[in-house]
C-alpha cells in the first residue's frame, strides 16, 4: 500500500498490477554514484582556488563577467574565408568528409556550374578558389588554434669507435609543437566550460561519503596545491594546471612493413574525464618521437639500448621545456568559462602501457614502475614505493650490477621528470584499465588460463569439444543494443581492446558448468572489481567493495596454481591491480587516464592523416594535416560559440543576402521557405528517433546531462490494426485484451479492484498505435557517451527485425529498494500508445511477460541474479505497464548448465530455450551500477 493511496490489494499479483499502472517508479539516474556526484558538496582548496583576474592579474570581484572572447575578426568573422559558404565548403570537405584533392576540385566545378545555371550566363564570379591547393592555402591562413610542428634533429654524441654502426652517425627527427601554445589553446576552449575545474576539490555525497571522479577531485592535485602554496610566493588564488600526457606506439599498416609512429599526447588535467574521453581538442598530439630503425643485432647491443633510452627521455624533456617557466612563476591564461586566471603548471599523470612504463621509469623489464617489489614476488605487501630520491641514493651507493639485479634500476637512465619541479615519474604513473585489466589480466591471462586448464584436465580431444561448446554458448547469447555478437565464439586471431571488453560481458555464463566453481568465482570477483574501477565516479564504499573483490580474486586465482595450470602468479600487469586503489585516491577514476583514450585518438591523429598522405615521407604530410584540422576545427568551435553557424548553410546565406530583422529573422518575404526549412530541421532534432539515429541501437547523446527517460519513437507503424480485439488477434496474444482493460480500469479507478472477466464488462473503442521501438536515455559517462555523459539505447519490439522476431527485455522499477530487489525484468511484447476518451490523457505503454527471481540473493558461484519466466499452468501471464516505469534495457544470459548446447539453439531463440537466465550486470557500466546493490 502506498502513502496517500486507499487501495488495498488482495495479493502480491494485484499489488504488482496496481503499482505498475498507478504508481510507477519513474526511471531516474539519481540512483547511481555519478548522478549523486552532481548534487554533492565540494570542498575547494583554500589557497589555490583559481580566482578570476583581469588582464593585469588583479582579482575580480565575485560575479564579475568574463571579458569578451575577441578571437574572431569583427569585420568578417569568417576570415580568412570570404563568407559562411566558403568556410562550410572547406570544413565539410577537409574535416568532415576528408575529401581528396580530386574530389575537392570536382566540388569546386559543381559550385561554378551551379552559378552558371542559376544566372543562365557564363559571366559569373565563380568559386573563391580555383583548385584544392587554393583551399589548403586558405586553411593555412587560419590563425585560431595555430600550433605548427617543427623538426628537431638529434644524433648520438658519445665517443665513436673506429667503424661506428650506422645508428651512431644517423640523424633522428623529433617532430614537436610548442606545448605552451597548445596548452593555451586547450584551456581557452569554450566547449569545456561545464567540464572544467579551476581548483582542486574534495567531493562528498549528501551523506558525507567521499567521491573520486576527475583528476582535480583527487588527493594528488590537492597535495600539489599545498606544495605550490608553500614554495611559490604570491601563489594564493592561483589555478594549478596539471597536464596529462600519453605515449603509445601505433602501427598504421602491416602490409607495407609495420610502419610505426610514436605520438605523444597532451591534455590539461583541469578538464573532466568525460571531456578527455570525448576528444575534440581535449587530447592533442604534440609530438612524434623518433623511432630508431636498426638491425636486430644492433637492437641487442647495450650501447644502442642506452642511446635509445637516453634519446627517449631527452625528447620528452624537450617537449616540456616551453612550460618550465610557468612551473615556478604564475602566468595569465584564458579558461573555458571565458575568465582569465593566474596559472601554475605542473607535470601530471602519464598514460602508458607496461612496456612504455618500463622506459619512462628507467626500470628493468619485469619489475614494477611504482614499487620495489621483486619480479618473483610482485605482490609483496611490504614493498616500498619507488621515488627519485631513493633511486639517486641507490645509484650513488651501489654498483650497476647490483642496481640491475637487486633493485631493477638502469643506472645510466635519468627519467625526464628528474629536472622538473614537483615531478616524480614513479608517482605519476597512471593506472591503465585497458592493458593492465581488460586486455592484460582478463584476456591474456584469465581467458587463456581457462583454455589451458581445459587442455590439461581433459586432454586435447575433449578440451576441443568443451572449448567449441563455450564458443557456441558465446555466439548464442541473446542480442542486445551495443553488444558485439561473437558469431564464431571467442576464437579469432586479431584482438582489440573493444573485443576484450565485449567478451567480458558474456564470458562468465559461457564457462559456468565447464570449469570448477572456484574459477568461475575468480572471474566473477575480477569482473566486479573491474567494473567498479571503470566507473566515472567512485565512492569510498565502492573502493571498499573493490578491495574486497581484489582480496578475494587474489585468493581464488590460486586455483590455477593448484590445478597445475600456472607455476606462479607474479605478473606485472596483475600486480598493477594492487596499485589501482591508491591511484584512484591520488588521480580519481581510472577511466579518465586510460590508454584506450590514446589508442582511440590514434585513429584521428595518426591513422586517418596517414591514409590521406601519399605514403611517401608520410610523416611531414600527416603533421600538416593534423595542424590544418586543429585550426579549422578551432575556427568552427569559435564560430559556433558566437552563433554564426545556426541553421543550414542555405538559410544562413539567404539571411546574409536579404538582410535580417532585429531578432535575427529574415525581413524579406521570399525567405518564408527558408524559415520553414530551419523549423523542420529543428523539429527533427527534437524527435525521439530520426532516420540517422535508427541505424544505431546505442550511442552517445549530444548536449548536457538530462534526467533519464524512456519514450516511444517518433513514428508508429501503420501495418497494425487500431482496434483492441483486432490487434490482439494480429499479434497472436489473446491475453492482450484482458491485460489492456485491466490497466485501463486501474488507471481510471485506482482505488478499486478490476472486476473478474473484465473483457465481458468493459470495452475500449478508441485507436491504439503500435511502435517498433522506444528510446531510453540515461546518464552513463563510463560508456561511450556525449559531452554531457548521456547515453541513448534503443529498445526493440518487432515481429520482423532483420527478418526475425525481436522482443527485448527491460528493467522495470517496482519500488525504491536498490538493485534487483527494487526491479523486475520483463520481455516487451508490444509497445503502443493510446488516448483514453475518459480523461483525454495519452498513455505510452508496454505489454510485458515477467521474469521472476528464483532466490533472494544472487547466485553464489557467478554472483549474478537468476530469473525464470513467469508461467501459470503453462501459460505466460501478460501485463500492460506504463512506459515510465521502464528504466532501460536488460540483458539475460542463459543458464547453460554443465551439458553441451544443442545445435538448434541460436541467439534468435535462446530467450525461449532455457528454464533460467542470469541477469547480466556486465553488459555495460550503467547496468552494473543498477545491479551492484546486493
Amino acid at each position: 500500500m502506498y502513502p496517500g493511496c486507499k487501495k488495498v490489494c488482495r495479493n502480491a499479483k494485484g499489488l504488482k498490477q496496481h503499482t505498475n499502472a498507478i504508481h510507477p517508479v519513474l526511471s531516474s539516474d539519481e540512483s547511481d554514484n555519478e548522478a549523486q556526484a552532481s548534487n554533492s558538496a565540494k570542498e575547494v582548496h583554500p589557497f589555490l582556488n583559481g580566482v578570476p583576474v583581469d588582464a593585469d592579474g588583479v582579482p575580480l570581484p565575485p560575479q564579475a563577467r568574463p571579458p569578451p572572447w575577441g578571437e574572431l575578426d569583427p569585420s568578417n568573422p569568417w576570415t580568412p574565408f570570404e563568407d559562411r559558404l566558403g568556410f562550410e565548403f572547406a570544413y565539410h570537405h577537409y574535416a568532415d568528409a576528408q575529401s581528396s584533392a580530386a574530389k575537392i576540385n570536382k566540388g569546386l566545378d559543381f559550385w561554378v556550374a551551379a552559378q552558371i545555371q542559376a544566372l543562365k550566363s557564363a559571366d559569373v564570379e565563380g568559386a573563391p578558389w580555383d583548385s584544392a591547393e587554393a583551399v589548403y592555402k586558405t586553411i593555412d591562413e587560419i590563425q585560431q588554434g595555430n600550433a605548427p610542428f617543427t623538426t628537431v634533429k638529434i644524433r648520438y654524441s658519445g665517443p665513436l669507435p673506429e667503424n661506428p654502426p650506422a645508428w651512431m652517425t644517423q640523424e633522428y627527427e623529433l617532430c614537436v609543437r610548442d606545448t605552451h601554445q597548445v596548452l593555451h589553446h586547450q584551456l581557452a576552449t569554450a566547449d569545456f566550460a561545464s567540464d572544467f575545474d579551476p581548483a582542486p576539490y574534495r567531493q562528498y555525497q549528501p551523506n558525507g561519503e567521499r567521491i573520486w571522479s576527475n583528476l582535480m577531485s583527487a588527493e594528488w592535485a590537492w597535495r600539489k596545491a599545498d606544495e605550490i602554496s608553500k614554495t611559490i610566493p604570491g601563489s594564493r588564488g592561483v589555478m594549478v594546471v596539471p597536464f596529462v600526457t600519453g605515449l603509445d606506439k601505433t602501427t598504421v599498416t602491416v602490409a607495407t612493413g609495420h610502419q610505426e609512429y610514436h605520438p605523444f599526447y597532451f591534455s590539461p588535467g583541469n578538464i573532466s574525464n568525460v571531456a578527455r574521453r570525448g576528444h575534440g581538442n581535449g587530447v592533442i598530439p604534440v609530438a612524434f618521437l623518433p623511432i630508431a630503425k636498426v638491425s636486430k643485432d644492433d637492437q641487442k647491443k647495450k650501447e644502442f639500448k642506452r642511446f635509445a633510452r637516453q634519446m627517449y627521455h631527452a625528447c620528452i624533456q624537450y617537449i616540456f621545456e616551453p612550460l618550465r617557466p610557468g612551473m615556478s612563476e604564475p602566468e595569465i591564461v584564458r579558461c573555458p568559462d571565458g575568465h582569465l586566471r593566474r596559472a601554475i603548471y605542473t607535470i601530471g599523470p602519464v598514460i602508458a602501457d607496461y612496456p612504455e612504463q618500463v622506459w619512462l621509469s628507467g626500470i628493468v623489464q619485469g619489475w614494477c614502475a611504482k614499487c620495489m617489489a621483486r619480479p618473483e614476488y610482485l605482490d609483496d605487501p611490504d614493498a616500498g614505493r619507488r621515488t627519485h630520491e631513493l633511486t639517486d641514493a641507490l645509484t650513488e651507493a651501489r654498483t650497476p650490477g647490483i642496481l640491475w639485479d637487486e633493485y631493477g634500476i638502469h643506472e645510466d637512465i635519468v627519467p625526464f621528470t628528474h629536472s622538473f619541479p614537483r615531478a616524480d615519474i614513479h608517482e605519476l604513473m597512471a593506472p591503465d584499465l585497458l592493458h593492465q585489466v581488460i586486455k592484460g589480466t582478463f584476456k591474456d591471462h584469465l581467458v587463456e588460463w581457462v583454455m589451458q586448464y581445459l587442455h590439461q584436465e581433459h586432454g586435447e580431444a575433449r578440451a576441443v569439444e568443451i572449448i567449441t561448446d563455450i564458443d557456441r554458448r558465446i555466439s548464442a547469447v541473446p542480442i542486445f543494443p551495443g553488444l558485439r555478437r561473437f558469431q564464431d565464439g571467442r576464437d579469432f586471431a586479431q584482438w582489440t581492446g573493444d573485443d576484450s571488453k565485449a567478451l567480458m560481458k558474456v564470458y562468465l555464463a559461457a564457462i559456468a558448468g565447464h570449469v570448477p566453481d572456484e574459477m568461475v568465482q575468480c572471474l566473477s570477483s575480477f569482473l566486479e572489481m573491474c567494473y567498479i574501477f571503470r566507473r566515472n565516479a567512485i565512492t569510498i564504499s565502492a573502493i571498499e567493495k573493490a578491495q574486497e573483490h581484489l582480496t578475494r580474486f587474489h585468493e581464488l586465482r590460486e586455483i590455477f596454481v593448484e590445478t597445475g595450470t600456472r607455476t606462479h602468479l607474479s605478473l606485472p600487469r596483475q600486480h598493477a591491480l594492487s596499485h589501482f586503489i591508491p591511484s584512484i585516491i591520488d588521480f580519481g577514476s581510472p577511466n579518465g587516464l586510460c590508454s584506450s583514450i590514446t589508442e582511440s585518438r590514434h585513429i584521428t591523429a595518426v591513422k586517418e592523416p596517414w591514409r590521406r598522405s601519399n605514403r611517401y615521407n608520410a610523416l611531414s604530410q600527416m603533421l600538416l594535416t593534423i595542424t590544418r584540422l586543429d585550426k579549422i576545427n578551432t575556427l568552427y568551435r569559435l564560430l559556433s560559440l558566437n552563433g554564426h553557424l545556426e541553421g543550414t548553410v542555405s538559410y544562413g546565406m539567404a539571411l546574409l543576402f536579404h538582410g535580417i530583422d532585429g531578432k535575427g529573422r529574415a525581413t524579406n518575404s521570399d525567405l518564408e521557405g527558408y524559415d520553414a526549412e530551419l523549423d523542420d530541421e529543428e523539429s527533427a532534432e527534437n524527435q525521439e528517433l530520426t532516420p540517422a539515429v535508427m541505424l544505431r541501437e546505442i550511442g552517445p547523446v549530444p548536449g548536457p546531462r538530462l534526467a533519464s527517460s524512456v519514450k516511444l519513437c517518433s513514428t508508429h507503424d501503420r501495418q497494425y490494426p487500431r482496434g483492441l480485439p483486432e490487434l490482439a488477434e494480429y499479434i497472436g496474444e489473446p491475453l492482450l485484451e484482458t491485460a489492456f482493460l485491466t490497466y485501463l480500469f486501474t488507471s481510471r479507478y485506482p482505488n478499486r479492484d478490476p472486476p473478474p472477466n473484465i473483457a465481458d464488462q468493459m470495452r475500449f473503442t478508441a485507436k491504439i498505435f503500435v511502435y517498433h521501438s522506444a528510446i531510453a536515455r540515461y546518464f552513463a559517462p563510463s560508456d561511450a557517451c556525449g559531452a554531457g555523459g548521456m547515453q541513448r539505447q534503443t529498445i526493440r519490439c518487432n515481429l520482423s527485425w532483420r527478418g526475425k522476431p525481436r522482443y527485448d527485455t527491460v528493467f522495470v522499477a517496482q519500488s525504491d529498494e536498490p538493485g534487483m530487489k527494487g526491479m523486475m525484468v520483463g520481455q516487451v511484447l508490444l509497445l503502443f500508445s493510446f488516448t483514453d476518451p475518459h480523461d483525454l490523457r495519452t498513455h505510452s505503454c508496454a505489454l510485458v511477460n515477467w521474469f521472476e527471481t528464483v532466490a533472494e540473493e544472487p547466485d553464489p558461484v557467478t554472483g549474478m541474479w537468476v530469473v525464470e519466466r513467469e508461467e501459470v499452468d503453462g501459460v505466460r501471464p501478460l501485463q500492460v505497464i506504463d512506459l515510465r516505469a521502464v528504466v532501460r534495457g536488460a540483458h539475460l544470459l542463459p543458464v547453460y548448465g554443465d551439458g553441451y548446447l544443442p545445435g538448434w539453439v541460436s541467439y534468435t531463440n535462446s530467450l525461449d530455450s532455457f528454464k533460467q537466465y542470469f541477469v547480466n550486470p556486465y553488459v555495460d557500466h550503467h547496468a552494473h551500477e543498477l545491479l551492484s546493490h546486493r
